[in-house]
């Protein structure tokens, strides 16, 4: 039985791929480690808790010799790293605590399977998550690709960076099995409302303004978590060793130009007067070292893998929605405490 580590499963993106994963590979153990942090749920996996092939583990990957015992007693064979802290903003605030988590995280981790795969680096994988950001900020042209140059702005996009760094390091020094995908902005269920999308969502459904950044003319590509989730396994199975691949939806908005969708379809699904949504946008101080546009070409990984995302934004934002709006107990769980003293400060309304 394949025995696959990953981490941060608890969180959005990270339970979408634990949950494809011990449903469609009833033969592998997965094992989750999450610290559970603020954006850490186990309500995000309760429909798959009870799998005989699935096992929670909490811990920090920060802990080098709490990873370096979970290799030995579990033997870990291979690893799909998601665990980071990943919010532009609290990156600005708190850079050290990126630092800590995702770049020395990231090599306890490599260290640790080092040590514990020896040699036999062919028999096992580790697959690093990353993040398009790393590759800093387009003009109004142009797309990343995988040849890219890094260019990172933020402490976030800079923590994100160095980790990509050192995996592909360590593929290169030790022989290591390891790929990188680069990812655009992801949206779906069970993310956490401090992101623009369900922020959003939380603000119409109760009447609070909806804050966008300077005049919201930022352009990023959004990618449905699903279809990320997909092209993860595809990777996993199929990708070469060495090999980093982009994953983007081919979805570019501006931010006030998705919002304004947004307010449309939630005003439709609430039964509001059309237009009401939106009189709930807040024009707010602009992030610091805010990149200006974001855009993926995923053309290899179609080309390799045979991978393309199945949705239009438009289609998928109205999926996110209903989501929302039928999961009120799971919104109110997450958007309880220290979420609100974050978001008081960090926008200045309650």
């Amino acid at each position: 039985m394949k025995k696959i580590l990953i981490t941060g499963g608890a969180g959005f993106i990270g339970s979408h791929v634990v949950r494809r994963f011990v449903n469609n590979y009833p033969n592998y153990q997965i094992i989750n480690l999450d610290k559970l942090t603020y954006a850490g749920n186990l309500l995000n996996l309760k429909d798959i808790e009870q799998n005989s092939n699935y096992k929670f583990i909490k811990g920090d990957i920060v802990d080098a010799v709490f990873i370096d015992n979970l290799f030995s007693e579990e033997q870990i064979d291979s690893v799909i790293h998601l665990a980071a802290e990943s919010h532009v903003d609290r990156s600005i605030s708190n850079p050290l605590e990126f630092v800590m988590t995702n770049v020395l995280g990231t090599v306890n981790l490599l260290n640790a399977a080092r040590h514990q795969w020896k040699h036999a680096y062919n028999n096992h994988r580790f697959y690093h998550v990353s993040t398009d950001e790393v590759y800093g900020s387009l003009g109004e042209t142009g797309l990343f690709t995988e040849e890219t140059a890094y260019d990172p702005h933020s402490p976030y996009s800079a923590s994100k960076a160095s980790s990509d760094h050192f995996v592909r390091s360590y593929h290169d020094t030790y022989g290591i099995d390891a790929v990188i995908s680069n990812c655009s902005n992801n949206y779906g269920s069970f993310h956490f409302p401090e992101k623009l999308i369900p922020l959003s969502i939380n603000n119409i459904k109760n009447n609070l303004p909806i804050p966008v950044y300077g005049k919201g003319e930022n352009i990023r590509d959004w990618l449905w978590v699903e279809d990320h989730a997909r092209a993860i396994d595809l990777i996993f199975h199929q990708a070469p060793a060495g090999s980093t691949y982009n994953i983007g939806g081919n979805n570019e908005w501006t931010n006030i130009d998705l919002i304004r969708l947004l307010c449309k379809i939630m005003d439709q699904k609430l039964g509001r007067e059309p237009g009401s949504s939106a009189k709930l946008i807040t024009y707010v101080t602009d992030r610091a070292g805010h990149d200006l546009r974001y855009a993926i070409d995923s053309s290899k990984l179609q080309s390799d893998l045979g991978w393309k995302p199945s949705l239009k934004f438009e289609e998928g934002l109205e999926k996110t929605v209903e989501w929302f709006l039928n999961n009120e107990e799971w919104l109110q769980s997450v958007t309880s405490g220290n979420y609100q003293s974050y978001y008081n400060d960090q926008y200045g309304k309650s």
